[in-house]
């Protein structure tokens, strides 16, 4: 593991974590009496299984900090930049009459919820119509007032874990896209559409995959001509971002993407520097009209 971590090609520590999963579990498998492989192991190599991988020599998950340094949130001229891709490949596969065209329309919307909601890649995959509900307390957005994310990243040892966002002002115009994407013009053009309740069915399948996800996310980029390091999990770096920019309470934003810590959103947070220079005119002006101009510098 840790010549894989050092090494000239450094894996991601998920990978290590999902490598160690994977050996942890075949070693139970082989080491469990129900099965008979240690007496076999036994009388036919004279030795016996056992497990190898423990708490103390696997790569831990106990928060959800493990952020790479060059992930980020994509800047708004960024993201305008790449949701213009977006449509702009739909556009062209329509007009030439490619059948490509409903694919890239299903993608282009995914993305623009994953955005609106700060979804993982997961999470977004594996969407379904009836995950959306109304929000008594803003009747305005009909039944999307919410979604009940159900398929959330769980804590070690546990399955995954629910929460439910709730749709805010900034992003309201998700609410006439998830109109159009659930009319007859939109996911019901699918052939597969009636086959299950995931919210992206593909041409031949009950849904679109991760990979497929993460396929159109990187095409989208390269024609917005976006840095490589701008991944499909930036879409969600970036809701966390404009929300805390947008002045809303860290905690709040904390619950609506589902962190266990106040860390891991600060780690998320990646505000521009005119967001950081209004705050500090804000914060004089406040000080100007309290009538607080005492000198603090402690000379």
């Amino acid at each position: 593991m840790a010549d894989r971590r050092s090494g000239e090609r450094q894996l991601a520590l998920s990978t290590l974590r999902a490598n160690a999963g994977a050996v942890r579990a075949f070693c139970s498998y082989v080491t469990e009496s129900r099965y008979g492989w240690v007496p076999f192991c036994e009388q036919t190599f004279a030795d016996v299984p056992a497990q190898v991988v423990f708490d103390w020599n696997a790569p831990r998950h106990s928060t959800d900090d493990a952020v790479p340094p060059r992930r980020r949130s994509l800047t708004k001229k960024e993201l305008q930049a790449f949701v213009d891709a977006a449509d702009d490949i739909v556009d062209e596969e329509f007009a030439r009459g490619s059948k490509r065209w409903l694919p890239a329309l299903r993608d282009s919307i995914a993305f623009k919820i994953a955005y609106a909601y700060g979804l993982r890649r997961r999470e977004l995959a594996m969407l379904e119509y009836v995950d959306f509900g109304p929000n008594p307390h803003v009747p305005s957005y009909g039944r999307f007032g919410a979604v009940q994310v159900r398929w959330a990243k769980g804590t070690r040892g546990s399955g995954p874990r629910r929460r439910t966002v709730l749709t805010v002002p900034e992003f309201d115009w998700v609410v006439p896209l998830l109109e159009f994407w659930l009319s007859p013009d939109g996911r019901e053009r699918f052939p597969t559409a009636d086959r299950s309740a995931l919210l992206w069915p593909s041409e031949r399948a009950d849904g679109s995959g991760l990979r497929n996800f993460d396929r159109a996310f990187q095409r989208i980029r390269r024609r917005a001509e976006l840095p490589e390091e701008l991944t499909l999990h930036a879409l969600r770096h970036s809701y966390v971002t404009h929300l805390i920019e947008a002045g809303y309470d860290p905690l709040f934003v904390q619950q609506q993407v589902g962190h266990g810590y106040s860390s891991t959103t600060a780690l998320y947070t990646s505000v521009s520097s005119d967001f950081k220079q209004k705050t500090v005119q804000r914060m004089i002006a406040r000080r100007l009209r309290s009538g607080d101009t005492s000198d603090r510098s402690g000379s």
